[in-house]
């Protein structure tokens, strides 16, 4: 099992830096919106492997079974890779590469809401907007929000994959 999750971990790693560079590279000029659906995009596919890496270990390292506890914990620890990844290339992305993000990204959400929201709500929600500020400036923070992301998103990949690939050992007499 180490082996399949370090295998297929380390692909699910490498693909979401991949896709996550090549999306900034590609979507510079993009918008945010779309920007975002880019890297919500590579987060899927980069965590496609949790399936194959489950498939993998049912049929080549467990004679065809694999039981939905046992798949659900591999799927959890291959997209653990890509979350430790994807949240290390966020504050390389922050910090380095374009550290007016956090700025630009702020005033996008103002100008967003300034735009949709009744001035009231607006004053509120910007009020919360400006409290939250300093926190999501925190490269910890940025880390652990981004690693979320992922695990989170790699957690329902897994129970999916987990639910489709259960397979009960067969017994022989």
């Amino acid at each position: 099992m180490k082996n399949t999750v370090f295998r297929f971990g380390i692909y699910g790693a490498i693909t979401i830096c991949i896709l996550f560079l090549s999306g900034w590279f590609i979507g510079k000029n993009l918008s945010f919106t779309t920007q975002e659906v880019i890297g919500y995009s590579s987060m899927v596919i980069s965590l496609l492997f949790v399936f194959f890496g489950i498939k993998h270990y049912r049929d080549k390292e467990n004679n065809g079974a694999v039981s939905f506890k046992k798949a659900l914990a591999i799927g959890v620890l291959i997209s653990l890779f890509a979350a430790v990844a994807f949240g290390i290339l966020d504050i390389i992305y922050i910090k380095y590469i374009n550290p007016d993000f956090t700025a630009e990204y702020y005033g996008y959400m103002v100008e967003q809401m300034r735009s949709s929201l009744p001035e009231a709500e607006f004053k509120v929600k910007l009020e919360e907007l400006e409290a939250q500020k300093e926190l999501f400036s925190s490269p910890l923070m940025n880390f652990l929000l981004m690693s979320a992301t992922v695990l989170i998103i790699g957690f329902i990949i897994s129970l999916i994959s987990g639910l489709i690939l259960q397979r009960k050992p067969v017994l022989t007499n």
